[in-house]
C-alpha cells in the first residue's frame, strides 16, 4: 500500500477557498478581541477600588490562585462571550445554495438528451462548483474527438499512390473504368503488400452460420469459404479496417487454426505457418510476424509508424513513401508503413535461436527480447504505407469552442504523428486558423530543448494579442519535463491550446499527473 500510494494535492473550489479565508480572518478577529479584552480587564482592575464589586468578593483561594491560570480562564471566558463572530450559519447557507443550485442542471434544456428522453442527472450537490473549478481538460484523440470507426482511404505501394474504388486498387489520377467482375491486374509488389497487410495482425474471425444451429457442421468454413457470413474482430480498429480493405480488394484473411494462417488471393487459397509473433510495444511502435510461405520460405512482415520502419528499410522507394506518408498525414489520415524481410535458411535458424533464448530467459527477459526484436527487424524491404480515416465525433468542434469560451484550456494527447495530429486539431476546432502555432519538436538534447523553450517564452511575452497553440512531441516532452519543468509549464499556461503528439501511453499518464 505504501509503495502504491501517490501523494495527491487537495482540490478545493473557489467558494471553499474564499470561505476558509474569511473563516481565518474571523478567527483572527475573535482571538484579537479576546486577548485585548483580557488585557483591558487587568488594566481596569489594577486599582483596588475597581478590582471586584462588593457583591462578588474573591475568596481566599481565588486570591492565592496562579495569575497565569486566571489570565487563561479570563481569556477563555471572553472567547466564549465573542464566539458569535464566527458565522456558523455560513456553511449551512452555502450548502443550501449548492443543493438548490443542483436542480438548475436538471432543468437545463441544453443538457437534455432528446434521443433517450433523459435530463442531466445530478448525484452530488457539489457538482456546480466542481464544474466551475475545471481549468484544464486532457483528452485523447482516438475514440474521444474521433469515432474510432476507421475507413481505409489510400495507400502507397512501391512509391505509387493508390485509392480504393469499387473494390479495386486504382492508381492516383486514374479512374476505375473496368467492368465489374474483370480479373484484377496486380503486380508482384502490389500483391506482396496486400498479403503483408492481410497477414500481419492479431485479427480474429467470427462466423455467423444459422444452419450450424440446425445440426450443420459449425467448422464447415475450414474447407469452404463464404465471405458473407464472416466478421472480423480486432483490438485495434486500424487493423480491422485494413484487413477488411484487403478482403474487398481480393486478398482475404479467412482464418487461423493453431499456427496456420489462411488467406484467399482472388479465390486461390494459400496457407502460411505462423512461426513467431513480435508483439507491438510503445517503444518499438511496430509489430511483426514471421511466417513460413506455402513454398517453404521464411518471411518477416512488419508494420508500424513511419519513424519505426523507414530508418530500418534498405530496399524500396523510401523517399517517395516518406512523402506519401506526409501527404496522408496532412489530410488527417492515420498512417502505417508496411515492410518485409526474407530470411535464408541459415538466417532463420539464427533468428529462431535468438527469439527462443530471449523468451525463455529467466533474467532480464524484456531487455533480451528487445535486443532480439531489434536484431530481426532490420534490413527491411519497404513495401508501402496505408492511410486510414477516423471520422470526427458529432459536434466536437462546437464542444471545444464552448470549453474555450468558458475559459477552459484543452490539451489533446495522441500517439499520431505531428502532421496527422495538427490536421485533426484544426478540423475539430482545437486549433483555429487565426491561432499562432508554436512548435517544440524533435529536440535531441537538454540544452537544445531549453533554448527552444526560452525562445517560445519570449515570443509569448512579446505578443499578448494573438492566441497561441503549442505542438510538442513525446521525445521533446520527456526532455522538457526532466530538466526544465517550470519553464515548460510557464509556456503551456500561456497557450490557449496544447497538442502533444507521438505520445506513448505512459507519457499520457505522466502529463496528467503534472
Amino acid at each position: 500500500m505504501a509503495l502504491n500510494y501517490k501523494c495527491k494535492s487537495q482540490k478545493r473550489s473557489a467558494v471553499e477557498k474564499s470561505m476558509n479565508t474569511f473563516l481565518i480572518i474571523y478567527l483572527a478577529i475573535l482571538l484579537f478581541e479576546a486577548i485585548l479584552s483580557t488585557i483591558l480587564k487587568y488594566a481596569w482592575q489594577a486599582e483596588d477600588k475597581w478590582d471586584e464589586p462588593f457583591y462578588n468578593q474573591k475568596t481566599e483561594q481565588e486570591k492565592n490562585s496562579s495569575r497565569i491560570l486566571k489570565f487563561i480562564s479570563d481569556f477563555l471566558a471572553f472567547l466564549v462571550l465573542y464566539n458569535f463572530i464566527i458565522p456558523i450559519s455560513l456553511y449551512v447557507t452555502v450548502e443550501m445554495q449548492k443543493f438548490l443550485g443542483s436542480f438548475f442542471i436538471g432543468w437545463d434544456l441544453d443538457l437534455y438528451h432528446e434521443e433517450s428522453d433523459q435530463k442531466a442527472q445530478v448525484n452530488t450537490s457539489d457538482l456546480n462548483e466542481e464544474l466551475g473549478q475545471v481549468e484544464y481538460v486532457f483528452t485523447d484523440k482516438t475514440g474521444t474527438l474521433t469515432e474510432n470507426e476507421m475507413q481505409f482511404r489510400e495507400c502507397s505501394i512501391n512509391g505509387v499512390k493508390y485509392r480504393e474504388m469499387n473494390g479495386k486498387l486504382v492508381p492516383e489520377g486514374m479512374t476505375d473504368d473496368s467492368p465489374d467482375g474483370s480479373s484484377p491486374h496486380l503486380m508482384g509488389e502490389e500483391l506482396l503488400f496486400l498479403k503483408a497487410v492481410s497477414l500481419c495482425h492479431t485479427v480474429q474471425i467470427s462466423y455467423d452460420q444459422p444452419d450450424s444451429l440446425l445440426g450443420g457442421d459449425p467448422f464447415s468454413h475450414a474447407n469452404g469459404f463464404s465471405s458473407n457470413n464472416m466478421e472480423y474482430y480486432a483490438s485495434s480498429p486500424d487493423e480491422k479496417a485494413l484487413v477488411e480493405a484487403t478482403k474487398r480488394i481480393g486478398v482475404a484473411f479467412t482464418g487461423s487454426s493453431g499456427d496456420t494462417m489462411e488467406i484467399q488471393t482472388f479465390g486461390k487459397s494459400e496457407k502460411y505457418k505462423l512461426l513467431h509473433v513480435l508483439e507491438f510495444d510503445p517503444d518499438r511502435r511496430r509489430m511483426s510476424v514471421i511466417l513460413q510461405t506455402p513454398s517453404g520460405g521464411k518471411v518477416l512482415f512488419t508494420k508500424g509508424a513511419e519513424s519505426a520502419i523507414l530508418p530500418f528499410a534498405i530496399i524500396g522507394e523510401i523517399e517517395k513513401t516518406r512523402l506519401h506518408v506526409d501527404e496522408f498525414a496532412l489530410k488527417g489520415l492515420r498512417t502505417l508503413v508496411v515492410a518485409c524481410r526474407h530470411f535464408s535458411p541459415e538466417e532463420y535458424i539464427d533468428v529462431d535461436k535468438r527469439l527462443t533464448s530471449a523468451r525463455t530467459a529467466l533474467q532480464q527477459r524484456e531487455e533480451k527480447l528487445q535486443e532480439a526484436f531489434a536484431y530481426i527487424e532490420r534490413d527491411l524491404q519497404l513495401l508501402g504505407a496505408t492511410g486510414v480515416e477516423d471520422k470526427l465525433q458529432d459536434k466536437v468542434q462546437e464542444t471545444i469552442e464552448a470549453l474555450r469560451l468558458a475559459g477552459i484550456k484543452v490539451w489533446v494527447l495522441t500517439g499520431d504523428k505531428h502532421e496527422t495530429a495538427v490536421s485533426v486539431s484544426l478540423s475539430c476546432g482545437h486549433f483555429h486558423r487565426t491561432m499562432n502555432i508554436l512548435e517544440l519538436l524533435q529536440q535531441r538534447s537538454d540544452n537544445e530543448c531549453a533554448e527552444q523553450l526560452r525562445r517560445l517564452a519570449r515570443r509569448l511575452k512579446e505578443d499578448h494579442v494573438i492566441q497561441h497553440g503549442l505542438v510538442v512531441d513525446g521525445a521533446s516532452l520527456s526532455l522538457a519535463l526532466r530538466e526544465h519543468e517550470k519553464l515548460f509549464m510557464e509556456v503551456c499556461k500561456n497557450c490557449s491550446a496544447v497538442l502533444c503528439c507521438r505520445m506513448a501511453p505512459l507519457q499520457k499518464a505522466k502529463v496528467n499527473t503534472y
